[in-house]
């Protein structure tokens, strides 16, 4: 086993320790592990320097990394980490490690395989992102109740089409849900107004990282 995860890479863009801006570990110190590539193109993504470079680096080397800081707490986020096949690898790498990991995804790429020790961040693709069509409605069976689903939502016409998946697709059965406004696009007070009048049964969030330090990806 050690010598597979001394010879299994993957392409990182960037492995660095933050406080966690997003989901229910909002605020945790945590360590993020940033895969390159990624075969979506969302018009707000705040990411795209990570679709190339990077570098090479096997998984006993990341977890060596990972290791350097004293939290349980691991995010892999990309681009898209599923692109890469060997993402598989690395999270069970990290939940035999004990640590408590998370992985953000699409979730235009297959859960099945995902270790059932990891939280999955499911984005479900909005109209506005441009991308609504690579969403894997499939994926649906594979989250838990430990899971989360989350909307990155541009503007109310998303907003009102999200709502309309959450009813028809029966999502707060399935686990909980974020929403989430564009960064400087969509008012977040507008956007919690909405909720609010529709009684919708989600979790408004923002993106804490930015609120502390900027439009960046965020330390």
């Amino acid at each position: 086993m050690l010598q597979a995860l001394e010879t299994t890479t993957l392409r990182v863009s960037e492995i660095f320790f933050s406080l966690q801006g997003e989901t229910s570990r909002v605020g945790l110190p945590t360590v993020f592990v940033r895969l390159t590539g990624c075969p979506l193109r969302c018009g707000y993504c705040d990411t795209a320097y990570a679709f190339t470079g990077g570098e090479n680096i096997s998984i006993v080397e990341i977890l060596n990394r990972i290791a350097c800081y004293k939290t349980k707490y691991v995010t892999v986020t990309g681009g898209e980490p599923l692109a890469q096949k060997s993402c598989l690898v690395l999270l069970t790498a990290l939940c035999d490690a004990e640590y408590s990991v998370s992985l953000e995804t699409s979730g235009a790429l297959d859960l099945s395989q995902v270790d059932r020790g990891v939280c999955k961040v499911m984005d479900i693709k909005t109209p506005g992102s441009g991308e609504a069509a690579k969403n894997n409605w499939e994926n649906l069976i594979h989250l838990t109740q430990k899971d989360e689903i989350k909307f990155v939502l541009c503007d109310e016409p998303d907003y009102q089409w999200a709502r309309e998946i959450i009813h028809q697709r029966h999502l707060s059965q399935v686990c909980p849900i974020l929403f989430s406004p564009v960064y400087g696009s969509l008012n977040p007070a507008t956007l919690a107004s909405w909720i609010l009048r529709d009684q919708l049964p989600v979790r408004m969030q923002l993106q804490m990282h930015k609120l502390l330090w900027g439009e960046g990806p965020g330390r």
